[in-house]
Protein backbone atom coordinates (compact mmCIF):
# COMPACT_ATOMS: atom_id res chain seq x y z
CA UNK A 1 0.00 0.00 0.00
CA UNK A 2 1.44 3.18 -0.90
CA UNK A 3 1.27 6.53 1.05
CA UNK A 4 -0.08 8.56 -1.34
CA UNK A 5 -4.05 8.68 -0.77
CA UNK A 6 -6.03 7.75 -4.08
CA UNK A 7 -9.49 8.32 -4.85
CA UNK A 8 -11.16 7.76 -8.16
CA UNK A 9 -13.32 10.90 -7.41
CA UNK A 10 -10.42 13.11 -6.52
CA UNK A 11 -7.90 14.62 -8.57
CA UNK A 12 -4.04 15.39 -7.14
CA UNK A 13 -1.93 17.52 -8.81
CA UNK A 14 1.59 17.89 -7.86
CA UNK A 15 3.45 20.81 -9.75
CA UNK A 16 5.91 23.67 -8.95
CA UNK A 17 4.35 27.41 -8.77
CA UNK A 18 7.87 28.25 -9.80
CA UNK A 19 7.05 27.37 -13.69
CA UNK A 20 4.50 28.49 -15.53
CA UNK A 21 3.38 25.47 -17.07
CA UNK A 22 2.68 24.47 -13.26
CA UNK A 23 0.95 27.41 -12.41
CA UNK A 24 -1.72 27.34 -15.49
CA UNK A 25 -2.26 23.43 -14.43
CA UNK A 26 -3.25 24.48 -10.95
CA UNK A 27 -5.36 27.12 -12.46
CA UNK A 28 -6.78 24.21 -14.68
CA UNK A 29 -7.54 22.19 -11.68
CA UNK A 30 -8.95 24.48 -9.18
CA UNK A 31 -11.13 25.98 -11.75
CA UNK A 32 -12.51 22.00 -12.71
CA UNK A 33 -15.31 21.68 -10.05
CA UNK A 34 -14.05 18.36 -9.50
CA UNK A 35 -12.66 17.16 -6.25
CA UNK A 36 -8.96 18.70 -6.20
CA UNK A 37 -5.95 18.37 -3.98
CA UNK A 38 -3.31 20.67 -5.28
CA UNK A 39 0.29 19.79 -4.05
CA UNK A 40 2.70 22.66 -4.78
CA UNK A 41 6.33 21.38 -4.33
CA UNK A 42 7.93 24.78 -3.96
CA UNK A 43 5.54 25.32 -0.78
CA UNK A 44 4.80 21.48 0.61
CA UNK A 45 7.70 19.15 1.56
CA UNK A 46 7.40 15.70 -0.63
CA UNK A 47 9.42 13.25 1.26
CA UNK A 48 11.60 10.78 -0.82
CA UNK A 49 8.60 7.93 -0.06
CA UNK A 50 6.16 9.86 -1.83
CA UNK A 51 8.66 10.87 -4.68
CA UNK A 52 9.14 7.23 -5.33
CA UNK A 53 5.79 6.38 -5.54
CA UNK A 54 5.43 9.00 -7.79
CA UNK A 55 7.87 7.98 -10.20
CA UNK A 56 7.12 4.27 -9.32
CA UNK A 57 3.53 5.22 -10.68
CA UNK A 58 4.92 6.77 -14.11
CA UNK A 59 6.87 3.68 -14.75
CA UNK A 60 9.74 6.55 -14.35
CA UNK A 61 13.43 6.49 -12.14
CA UNK A 62 13.27 9.57 -9.93
CA UNK A 63 15.96 11.37 -11.96
CA UNK A 64 13.73 11.01 -15.16
CA UNK A 65 11.78 13.36 -13.20
CA UNK A 66 13.98 16.27 -13.42
CA UNK A 67 14.18 18.61 -16.02
CA UNK A 68 17.96 17.93 -16.95
CA UNK A 69 18.28 20.51 -19.82
CA UNK A 70 16.93 23.68 -18.65
CA UNK A 71 19.75 26.22 -18.28
CA UNK A 72 19.35 26.70 -14.52
CA UNK A 73 19.77 23.32 -14.25
CA UNK A 74 22.82 23.47 -16.65
CA UNK A 75 24.31 26.47 -14.55
CA UNK A 76 23.98 24.90 -11.15
CA UNK A 77 25.11 21.35 -12.04
CA UNK A 78 26.96 21.65 -14.65
CA UNK A 79 26.96 20.55 -18.61
CA UNK A 80 28.51 16.96 -17.67
CA UNK A 81 26.07 14.03 -16.84
CA UNK A 82 25.26 14.48 -13.15
CA UNK A 83 25.86 11.02 -11.65
CA UNK A 84 23.82 10.97 -7.95
CA UNK A 85 22.06 8.07 -6.28
CA UNK A 86 18.37 8.53 -5.75
CA UNK A 87 18.98 10.19 -2.34
CA UNK A 88 21.28 13.19 -4.43
CA UNK A 89 18.19 13.47 -6.76
CA UNK A 90 16.00 14.20 -4.10
CA UNK A 91 17.64 16.91 -2.75
CA UNK A 92 17.64 18.32 -5.68
CA UNK A 93 13.65 18.45 -5.94
CA UNK A 94 14.00 19.49 -2.33
CA UNK A 95 16.03 22.11 -2.97
CA UNK A 96 14.80 23.14 -6.41
CA UNK A 97 11.28 22.48 -7.14
CA UNK A 98 11.62 24.21 -9.85
CA UNK A 99 13.60 21.74 -11.62
CA UNK A 100 10.52 19.39 -11.70
CA UNK A 101 10.54 18.10 -15.14
CA UNK A 102 6.69 18.10 -15.83
CA UNK A 103 3.71 18.19 -13.33
CA UNK A 104 1.84 14.86 -12.13
CA UNK A 105 -1.67 14.45 -11.81
CA UNK A 106 -2.76 11.06 -10.26
CA UNK A 107 -6.36 10.45 -10.91
CA UNK A 108 -7.71 6.84 -9.30
CA UNK A 109 -5.29 5.02 -9.94
CA UNK A 110 -3.97 6.41 -12.80
CA UNK A 111 -0.71 8.60 -12.51
CA UNK A 112 -0.52 10.96 -15.49
CA UNK A 113 2.71 13.24 -16.09
CA UNK A 114 1.53 16.70 -18.02
CA UNK A 115 3.88 18.53 -20.07
CA UNK A 116 1.52 21.45 -20.86
CA UNK A 117 -1.70 23.25 -19.57
CA UNK A 118 -3.64 21.29 -22.84
CA UNK A 119 -2.74 17.71 -21.55
CA UNK A 120 -4.91 18.84 -18.71
CA UNK A 121 -7.90 18.90 -20.96
CA UNK A 122 -6.86 15.75 -23.13
CA UNK A 123 -6.84 13.58 -19.88
CA UNK A 124 -9.45 14.93 -17.54
CA UNK A 125 -12.58 15.76 -20.13
CA UNK A 126 -14.73 12.91 -19.67
CA UNK A 127 -13.68 9.54 -21.65
CA UNK A 128 -11.00 11.90 -23.70
CA UNK A 129 -8.52 9.63 -22.87
CA UNK A 130 -10.82 6.34 -22.07
CA UNK A 131 -9.90 6.69 -18.05
CA UNK A 132 -12.49 8.97 -16.31
CA UNK A 133 -16.24 8.53 -16.40
CA UNK A 134 -18.68 11.93 -16.08
CA UNK A 135 -19.44 11.63 -12.21
CA UNK A 136 -22.79 11.00 -11.57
Amino acid sequence: MGVIAMDKKQITLYYSSENSIGKQLNAYVQSSGKEHLTIDISKTNVTGTQWAELAEGLGKDIPDLIAKDLPDFRETYGTDTVNLDNDGWLKILDKNPRFLKNAIVIKGENYIELTSASDYKQYMDPDSAGIEKPYK
